[in-house]
């Protein structure tokens, strides 16, 4: 499992632009992953080069993903409706296709129905 940052971040972004109508956007000068319009991950900020954080809606697994360190309910009332977000310490080890399996809940979460079906799973 990396440590590296941005060898972290990078899995991270490959894994979700793999996705059905997924678009890179920067706003607030933040990296963000949309499909349709609708956020479904926060990558972070480009500043942010020694820490890895990720946010993402996860309406099955929040209440365990809130568990781990680092992580937290996202703030300005987002974490209301099942939005999680999990900074990683410098140094860490970060089990990258956990937090790929979050993306994918976050991604089935936000995305039209049809893309999702486009997924085959």
């Amino acid at each position: 499992m990396p440590t590296d940052p941005d060898e972290i971040r990078l899995a991270l972004y490959d894994h979700a632009m793999t996705y059905p109508g997924a678009t890179e956007e920067f706003p607030w000068g933040e990296r963000v992953i949309k499909v349709k319009g609708k956020i479904f991950a926060f990558l972070g900020r480009a500043e942010e080069r020694e820490r890895v954080g990720i946010t993402v809606k996860l309406p099955q697994s929040a209440m365990e993903v809130l568990t781990l360190p680092g992580a937290k309910p996202t703030g300005y009332g987002l974490g209301k409706s099942g939005w999680v977000t999990v900074h990683f310490a410098p140094g860490d080890t970060v089990d990258v296709a956990e937090v790929c399996r979050w993306i994918d809940e976050s991604y089935r979460a936000v995305a039209p129905k049809k893309l999702i079906a486009s997924l085959g799973k």
